[in-house]
């Protein structure tokens, strides 16, 4: 009986270390994660900026006409 006592204990400590392992690997993964919504985030506010500020008429002397008109 102590072989499968033993087994049983061994069986649940590997349990536990690939439990703690996959702990860790998600708790990375969520960080990485959060990190690149972050990027992107900021990456799409920067290209809605962009798209305005094409749309808008250009400012100083390229948006006015020659003196002589």
């Amino acid at each position: 009986m102590a072989s499968e006592h033993e087994r049983l204990n061994d069986a649940l400590i590997d349990l536990e270390v690939r439990v703690a392992y996959q702990q860790r690997t998600i708790a990375e993964l969520d960080a990485l994660v959060r990190t690149l919504f972050g990027r992107v985030d900021a990456l799409e506010k920067e290209l809605r900026d962009l798209r305005q500020a094409e749309d808008a008429p250009p400012i100083g002397p390229a948006s006015e006409p020659p003196p002589h008109y």
